[in-house]
């Protein structure tokens, strides 16, 4: 992986990390989540719908059009509502243990239909990141209690949705602009999120706080249209299991941002777990010597 590829997956996920704050500061003022995923994706459409005649690259058509539609669909509106269900039938604990095996769904999915190698020692970062965020949250604990089966198979099946953005999404972008990719997918995210909570998104639109609207900038702005383009320009060059380890980033970024936006407490599970997270990234994202030897004539070169 290139190394400005790599910062930009790091400063991505915590970014990403730091939108559960948002989230959680809309759903204090009243905000629905049908609400506040319409309003996300509506206005990130209509952003990219504007700038479409400059957009480069081809456009999708025929089949890959619809395929562009359907995968808006699964992931601008299957998964997000998904994870909250998922969060309501079981407890925030559990669901953030859950958030750990997203890399490891995305990975087999890229073995599987990319035929993308996995080797052993990303296999073994995956597992080093899996036990920090195990240790994170403090399984051992009595009331930890993943018991739920439902509960998780439901938000186990929002990573699904999220992994049909790599899956898909990688073999398009071969064939169209990436961005044109992205504008068609939010547009039929946005449609059937429209047609879902449309009215409720226009009356809570019209009554939001001027500092509500401050995290909908940032969710539409960056979480979306920055961080879903940036995931394509990676995964256009690198291996969807090597760019998705990164995710382990996010419950290592929310500690310190729990910490100082809504004063969590700190403990030394979250010590331990964050140096298993660091060690499982390293051996997953550091590249074998051959490769370092052979990126190392070229810059010679």
């Amino acid at each position: 992986m290139k190394r400005s590829h790599l910062i930009a997956l790091i400063v991505l996920n915590i970014f990403w990390a730091a939108s559960y704050s948002s989230f959680a500061a809309l759903k204090k003022i009243g905000i629905g989540v049908g609400e506040i995923v319409t309003l996300r994706y509506t206005l990130a459409a209509l952003v990219m719908g504007v700038l479409w005649p400059i957009l480069p690259g081809k456009s999708p058509r025929g089949r890959d059009l619809a395929t562009a539609l359907a995968m808006g669909v699964i992931v601008f509106v299957g998964a997000p509502r998904l994870q909250v269900l998922g969060v309501h039938l079981g407890n925030a604990a559990d669901s953030s243990v859950l958030m750990a095996f997203e890399p490891l769904i995305t990975s087999v999915a890229a073995a599987l239909f990319l035929r993308e190698y996995v080797p052993a020692r990303r296999w073994f970062g995956f597992s080093l990141g899996l036990l920090g965020v195990l240790l994170l949250n403090r399984v051992w604990r009595p009331e930890f209690q993943m018991t739920n089966l439902t509960a998780n198979a439901v938000f186990i099946s929002a990573f699904l949705c999220e992994a049909a953005y790599s899956m898909l999404g990688k073999a398009l972008i071969g064939r169209a602009g990436l961005l044109r990719v992205l504008t068609i997918a939010l547009l039929g995210g946005a449609i059937v999120n429209l047609a879902l909570d449309g009215p409720s998104t226009v009356a809570v639109a019209r009554t939001l706080p001027a500092a509500a609207w401050w995290h909908v900038s940032y969710l539409v702005a960056i979480c979306t249209l920055v961080g879903y383009a940036v995931w394509y320009v990676v995964i256009s060059e690198t291996d969807v299991n090597l760019a998705i380890m990164t995710i382990f980033i996010q419950p290592l970024a929310g500690v310190p941002i729990a910490a100082f936006l809504l004063g969590e407490p700190l403990h030394w599970g979250q010590l331990w777990g964050g140096l298993a997270i660091v060690a499982g990234l390293a051996l997953g994202l550091w590249p074998p010597k051959v490769k370092r030897n052979q990126e190392a004539a070229d810059m010679g070169a």
